[in-house]
């Protein structure tokens, strides 16, 4: 029989930033193997299509749209990435999953409601991180809302 050790119904704000940023992480490790999978089952299906030099694809050589499409199936890999990443992550994390959502939708709260105007933008004048996805500990939460405060009073400013 096993012993359980009681957990907190919810997560402090830095467990919760500390498991973002490794999820993050996991998204992002993800995508590498899966680019290279990409580009490699798109150099193998296309690298051993027969090519006849006479007859253009679209009035362009086989062998660039071949390239192109090799490349294609690599960003479509790098694409999948996350989407592979989220969900192994999401896996391993099976017991914890219930308070994590629970505090991202507390999260996202926060966000929509500190975040700037996207309207007021420039090419001069970014919006810094609307989504607030680099966001990975306390420090980090809160170098975003002196970025959206600031941004906010370059915006009240126009530009002349």
């Amino acid at each position: 029989m096993r012993m359980q050790i009681a957990r907190p119904a919810y997560l402090s704000w830095p467990e919760y930033l500390a498991i973002r940023r490794g999820k993050r992480r996991w998204d992002l490790a993800a995508a590498i193997p899966m680019t290279a999978l990409g580009l490699g089952l798109g150099l193998q299906y296309f690298g051993h299509l027969e090519n006849d030099a006479t007859s253009p694809i679209m009035g362009v050589d086989p062998i660039y749209v071949y390239g192109l499409a090799t490349m294609g199936c690599g960003g479509l890999g790098y694409l999948l990435g996350p989407v592979v990443g989220g969900s192994l992550w999401r896996m391993t994390h099976r017991r914890t999953l219930a308070r994590i959502e629970a505090r991202d939708r507390e999260f996202h709260q926060h966000i929509v409601k500190n975040r700037v105007d996207p309207s007021r933008q420039s090419a001069t004048n970014p919006v810094p991180d609307y989504y607030g996805e680099k966001i990975g500990s306390l420090h980090q939460y809160r170098q975003w809302l002196r970025d959206q405060a600031k941004y906010r009073r370059k915006a009240a400013w126009p530009e002349e």
